[in-house]
């Protein structure tokens, strides 16, 4: 997750200097780059220069950032998995060609009245309750006027001043290697309104949307970014959408300001749009910190202004889109075509009643189970992936033995074959079964891993696998090759009878690969073990 300083702001000698090895303090990276290169970097872009003084040349950019602490807050758009539009019954498929599914309610045409979609308030119920919020029992939608391209009626339905929930939270656990520990951040609202159309995407406007408002809560981009991940889990666990931030059904819009220690004032709001991924979240947000810290720094407060910025990928900077709107350009006022919302104790009692274990709750009960942090990150990310691991420990697995097979191999086959755990043939039930032979001693390691991969790939049962595999469970045959191999090591077999006890696995090994992994791990032992410690 590091940021690269060099890009976006115009290099001084002095920052060349300082910045002419890579090092790391707090998750932020920097690195050297040539004045010319710096200098290519910030051209097309309409910010500003920064002026470096004569005093500030003798100060590191360490000491310009520990003065100031970065106050973050995020708007997020989440599109709704519904069948047709917010307003309207034009069906909704992401890719569908421009101009297709459209009507006069989504053309504005007049005398073209909207149609509140009942899925929507469900999914925004299901949403404010999973934030831990306050439901508004009787919410209004309003009119928001403002020019977008793709917005033929000139105004966005949306919800103003009565929210259909608010003041709630959410919970997570930052990664072990940012860190870790757990974080708390709030939630100021969450409303229903329409998404506008794309001027170079598909899906032409008027599609259910959700918008989630944070507080003010976070101060770097990494804790953004996992805020963002879990609204991500939160809006998939609950089936409201699929989240895809390629496709734009999950967008995040950065509010960001900077301050000096100790001030209590917020500083000036700089929104940022254009983050498609979480990693982006992450460097725009460092990104514009520096940008803001220096300038004020330099005394340039004037050079910060409340506008829009885009986050370039190429260039790895932010840059001027607009000036930014206040709530009186958008000139608010209530929607005269559609009634209010009105939620009945019964509906959201049914709601409620039918909510899911959520990423938190899972993240708990897995950490009672003895489970790492890092295991329980991985597990729980995947709501599909969860459901897996809980029903392979239903069937009896043992719980850490089943987090390291779907870590591990499963995984990893799953990436090489860019599958989904619900797409491989395996199943929890067989999962469960391959990891009690194994610990039970009827096939090795080994064979376990042939047998996994072949049921991922074809699907079919442990026990058929085993037969397959003609494993050799005969006393007498396994007697014989612990007798041979005990014969072929006698000085091993001195060191074991005299203390070295440890050489059983050697033993063990010797079998195992006079057998080619086909005898019976458990009756082998046994075996081995009684021929051991027999008298000679």
């Amino acid at each position: 997750m590091a940021l690269l300083l060099c890009r976006g702001i115009r290099m001084y000698p002095p920052l060349l200097n300082y910045a002419a090895f890579l090092r790391r303090k707090s998750h932020v990276f920097y690195c050297a780059m040539s004045t010319t290169e710096a200098q290519t970097a910030t051209q097309g872009s309409q910010s500003t220069p920064i002026k470096i003084s004569p005093h500030r040349k003798e100060k590191g950019l360490d000491d310009v950032l520990k003065d100031y602490e970065a106050i973050i807050g995020i708007e997020t758009h989440v599109q709704l998995s519904t069948l047709t539009k917010a307003f309207c019954s034009c069906p909704y498929h992401y890719g569908s060609q421009p101009n297709t599914n459209i009507c006069p309610v989504c053309m504005g045409l007049p005398g073209a009245l909207p149609v509140l979609n009942s899925k929507v308030i469900e999914c925004a119920v299901k949403l404010g309750l999973a934030l831990n919020c306050k439901l508004n029992i009787k919410s209004k939608f309003d009119r928001k006027q403002y020019f977008y391209p793709d917005l033929p009626k000139g105004y966005q339905i949306s919800q103003f001043d009565v929210p259909v929930a608010y003041g709630g939270h959410i919970d997570l656990d930052l990664p072990v290697e940012f860190g870790g520990g757990h974080r708390r951040f709030g939630i100021t609202r969450v409303h229903m309104e329409e998404d506008a159309g794309k001027l170079l995407h598909s899906g032409n406007g008027r599609v259910p949307l959700l918008e989630i408002v944070s507080e003010p809560d976070m101060r770097n981009g990494i804790e953004a970014a996992e805020y963002a991940a879990e609204l991500q889990r939160l809006v998939r666990y609950l089936g409201v959408g699929n989240g895809n931030m390629q496709e734009g059904s999950l967008r995040c819009d950065v509010n960001i300001s900077v301050r000096p220690i100790g001030q209590v004032k917020f500083g000036t709001k700089v929104e940022i749009k254009n983050l498609n991924s979480f990693s982006s979240v992450n460097r725009a947000i460092d990104f514009e910190i520096v940008r803001q810290a220096l300038l004020l720094s330099e005394g340039q407060d004037d050079q910060i202004v409340q506008e829009t910025r885009l986050w370039e990928e190429g260039s790895q900077k932010t840059v001027t889109m607009r000036k930014k709107e206040g709530l009186s350009d958008y000139r608010y006022f209530p929607e005269p075509d559609l009634p209010g919302v009105i939620l009945t104790k019964d509906y959201v009692d049914s709601i409620c009643n039918c909510l899911p274990e959520l990423p938190e709750v899972k993240r708990r009960r897995y950490e009672k189970m003895g489970l790492s942090m890092q295991d329980i990150l991985f597990l729980a990310n995947d709501v599909n992936v969860a459901e897996f691991f809980d029903a392979t420990i239903a069937k009896g697995a043992d719980v850490k033995l089943a987090a390291n097979w779907i870590m591990g191999d499963i995984a990893a086959y799953m990436k090489n074959e860019k599958l989904s755990i619900d797409d491989i043939k395996l199943t929890p039930q067989e999962l469960a079964e391959l990891i009690a032979s194994i610990k039970g001693g009827t096939i090795s390691g080994k064979i376990g891993k042939e047998i996994l991969f072949e049921l991922m790939a074809k699907g079919g049962t442990v026990k058929g696998m085993i037969e397959e595999k003609d494993l050799i469970a005969d006393p007498a045959e396994i007697e014989k090759m612990v007798d041979k191999v005990l014969l072929d090591n006698p000085k091993q077999l001195e060191q074991y009878r005299g203390g070295k006890t440890k050489l059983q696995g050697y033993f063990a090994g010797q079998v195992m690969k006079a057998s080619k992994g086909k005898a019976n791990p458990g009756l082998l032992n046994k075996i081995l073990l009684e021929k051991l410690n027999a008298k000679s």
